[in-house]
Order: structure tokens, then sequence, then C-alpha cells
């Protein structure tokens, strides 16, 4: 069989025909596996909002604009038993991490008290800006209202210990409380 000779036309021809075949196949997998991702995805947000709130029954997702970013809603969730409100859970996050953005749930008691918080997805040092996932940071949060317990690094002027060589990290946690913490107030102020 003789060479096919190397022009641009053939060259895009073949680049065309490798590149639709690369499609269908990635729509055929994607196909297979969107409905266990979808999956997998609620039961992680079921989880989180179980970590992060008293018990309840059922809960209603809401959403609502992002405080200080327009571009972007937040997703947050009333929980109840019975018909009892007895919290508030706020997908929140920050951009301000030492390794980019922090996705965390934060829950809220409906007097305005922080329940805990649960860290979804981070890219923060090893050793040193994940240890905001350890309980000797996050506890001093639990029970705390934001009225009384200054949501900010001691180094700021608040009442948070910050994590040892992790700052950064320390302070994009409180900016991701400070927002849940927005939108729960935007919540009950229009309810």
């Amino acid at each position: 069989m003789k060479k096919k000779e190397s022009s641009l036309k053939n060259m895009l021809i073949s680049l065309a025909i490798v590149a639709g075949i690369s499609g269908i196949c990635l729509g055929f997998v994607y196909n297979l596996t969107k409905e266990r991702i979808a999956d997998a995805a609620k039961t992680k947000t079921e989880n989180a909002l179980k970590a992060v709130l008293p018990s309840f029954d059922r809960t209603e997702r809401l959403e609502t604009a992002s405080p200080g970013d327009n571009s972007k809603n937040v997703e947050f969730y009333k929980a109840y038993q019975a018909d009892e409100l007895v919290g508030i859970a706020v997908n929140s996050y920050t951009k301000e991490g030492f390794g980019g953005q922090v996705d965390m749930m934060v829950g809220i008691l409906p007097d305005g008290t922080l329940n805990k918080v649960s860290v979804l997805k981070m890219s923060e040092t090893p050793g040193l800006g994940t240890k905001m996932k350890d309980p000797s940071f996050y506890e001093q949060f639990e029970g705390k209202h934001p009225d009384t317990f200054r949501m900010t690094v001691k180094k700021d002027g608040g009442d948070v210990d910050a994590i040892t060589s992790a700052t950064i990290s320390s302070r994009a946690y409180c900016d991701g409380l400070d927002r849940a913490f927005k939108v729960f107030n935007h919540v009950v102020s229009n309810n």
C-alpha cells in the first residue's frame, strides 16, 4: 500500500477523524457514568448535611446570590424535624485558600449559632492547611455565635487560633464561614 503524502489536507482529515472518534467515545463514557456521578454527589451532600446539622427528617434545597460575588449562586438547605426548623446548612466556599478554592458545608442553628462545619474540597498544603479538617482547629468554632465570637484570626484582631504556619488557610476558612453567615442572615431576614 502506498504511503499517503504528508500534506496539510491529509493532516486535517486525520485530526478530524481522531477528534470525532474521541468525542464519540467521551460522550459514550459520559452517558454510562453520569447517573453514578450524580448519585455520588447526592450522597456526598446528604452526608455533609448529616455531619453539620442536628438530626432532621427532611430538607428543602434553595439558592441565593452569593454575597460579594454576584456571578455565583450559593445553595443552602433548610432542615426540619417534623415541622420545626432545626438548622440551615450553607454550601459555602472561599477563593482565598493558599491552594485555591475551599468548599465547605456550614451548619447554622436557627438562633445563628454555628453548629458544625465540614470541608468538602480543598487543595491546601498537606500537613499545614489541610489541618483545617482537624478537630483541634474546627472545634473552636462549634457553638459560637458571630455576635460574640469574632470569626477572624487573632493576627487580624479576631478570636480564632490560626493553624500554625497556615494563616492563609485559616483566614480562608474564616472567609468561608463569613460568607455562610451572610447567606444565613439574608435567608432569615427574608423569611
